[in-house]
């Protein structure tokens, strides 16, 4: 991967918890002075404005991409237009550098993912088939079998979790 960013992928099927738990470790280091960027995959297609309002019409017009800009924030609409979804380069050279990026889905890039897994979600685990997998957020204890790659971690006390990550991940200077 070309970008020097701090990346971590988060997954786990859906209802796991990954969002809580994201939204838990960006509160958590914003407040010590991190800088994180978040992407957030999704499966389906989404609008960041309402349909009738100018950016809108812009980009329906045909418009490559479309800024939205206030005092207060601005996004950029890209339309793909039937081109593939970007890669993970890509994707993360569009940010601008952080200490670290939290990536939300995207299982299929070869970046180091936390697995968040709960038995309850009737779904196999992702790290037993997924040697990205570095660490698993759990309600359930470890397995016996646990491979020595990998490190179990407590989803019900998240804080271990954000200490995980603060030892693993190196705070860019």
């Amino acid at each position: 991967m070309s970008n020097k960013q701090n990346v971590l992928g988060v997954v786990g099927p859906s209802g796991s918890g990954k969002t809580t738990l994201v939204e838990y470790l960006v509160n958590e280091l914003a407040a010590s002075g991190w800088k994180v960027n978040v992407i957030k995959h999704s499966h389906h297609d989404f609008e960041l404005e309402p349909p009738r309002k100018d950016s809108a019409r812009f980009r329906q017009a045909g418009a490559a991409e479309v800024m939205i800009a206030s005092p207060y924030r601005f996004a950029i609409i890209h339309e793909l237009r039937g081109a593939d979804e970007p890669g993970c380069d890509e994707q993360l050279a569009r940010l601008k550098p952080a200490d670290l990026t939290l990536v939300e889905g995207f299982h299929a890039w070869q970046i180091d993912k936390l697995e968040v897994y709960r038995g309850i979600a009737g779904q196999p685990p992702r790290y037993l088939d997924d040697h990205s997998i570095v660490a698993i957020a759990s309600d359930q204890p470890a397995p016996a079998a646990l491979p020595p790659r990998l490190q179990w971690l407590d989803l019900n006390r998240p804080e271990t979790v954000l200490a995980w990550l603060v030892k693993k991940i190196p705070r860019q200077a």
